[in-house]
């Protein structure tokens, strides 16, 4: 069974009980769910995710009022809950993660990941959070909100960052791409260093997969679970799924270079399909100056560089 699955079924069988008998008004500013890290909150845990941070579970997003006036007490009420539910459990947290499931301010599980209690509006508070953060806190499933905040705050990030920053973020991974998998990883074979060529392939990878997912307007996930996320993904997702797989399990050195170029291909065409870039060449750093005459804001248009 699917950790998400199990919490939300725990939340039905003895949450609900628990918060209509004990807490019969503040229920009613409570959202509830399961969002965070954790590979069950992106739906990718598996049997060997179930030796800490897994089993029967759930989140309580209170008001800061209610957090103030209840936390303690609904902390004991939750912590009473039958630890072993359906034959799993019970939850082992790890050292300093207990708070990801339980009580929890809603403004504090945001200001948590995201730095910040309000959803980014510049452009600025956009590029400073690191996107696997954006990933924690829009993933999961919030299955009760009666007054709603919660799910406002997820559905300003779920928006997706504003065209200028995505474009940003395009421009820089086309650079990074180029860098590692179509220019230095040849001159680093050529020159035998190993370390080097590993190091392309790796970033290759990476910004590959980044780039296919601000292609999808959607976030990247922690990189443990990024190329399994990118299968998913409605474009591109599964031809490059197996194609940076291809690279990763590939032997010849070669037959990994042709493969980057093939991959690159594919990213420029689509650039062009997007109406992202105007060049026709297959080597993505020709493409960046294109991208970059479509950014309206002048800051982020104005220096051409890495991003994250």
């Amino acid at each position: 069974m699917k950790g998400l699955q199990l919490c939300e079924a725990y939340y039905r069988t003895h949450g609900e009980r628990m918060l209509e008998k004990s807490f019969p008004d503040e229920v009613q500013r409570m959202a509830v769910g399961l969002a965070g890290p954790g590979s069950e909150c992106f739906g990718f845990d598996d049997e060997i995710s179930r030796d800490h941070d897994w089993g029967p579970s759930f989140c309580l997003w209170l008001t800061d009022a209610d957090m103030q006036l209840i936390g303690p007490r609904l902390a004991e009420q939750y912590a009473a809950l039958p630890p072993v539910f359906m034959g799993y459990g019970p939850r082992i947290p790890s050292p300093g993660e207990e708070h990801r499931v339980g009580p929890c301010g809603a403004i504090d599980f945001f200001q948590r990941y995201l730095g910040s209690p309000y959803p980014p509006e510049a452009p600025a508070q956009w590029l400073r959070i690191p996107e696997d953060s954006l990933a924690m806190c829009t993933n999961g499933e919030v299955w009760v909100d009666p007054l709603g905040d919660f799910t406002r705050f997820r559905s300003a990030l779920l928006a997706y960052y504003p065209e200028d920053v995505r474009l940003k973020k395009i421009a820089s991974r086309c650079i990074t791409v180029a860098q590692a998998g179509q220019y230095n990883f040849s001159r680093s074979l050529k020159r035998g260093q190993l370390y080097a060529i590993r190091s392309c392939e790796v970033q290759f990878c990476t910004d590959v997969i980044s780039l296919a997912f601000l292609f999808n307007r959607r976030y990247t996930p922690y990189f443990k679970w990024a190329l399994l996320a990118l299968k998913d993904l409605p474009l591109l997702g599964s031809d490059l799924s197996a194609r940076l797989e291809k690279i990763v399990r590939e032997e010849a050195f070669a037959d990994k270079e042709r493969e980057m170029q093939s991959v690159c291909e594919k990213l420029a065409s689509e650039l062009t399909r997007q109406g992202l870039s105007d060049s026709r060449s297959e080597f993505l750093l020709d493409h960046v100056p294109s991208i970059y005459e479509r950014i309206v804001d002048p800051q982020l248009r104005g220096h051409v560089g890495v991003v994250r």
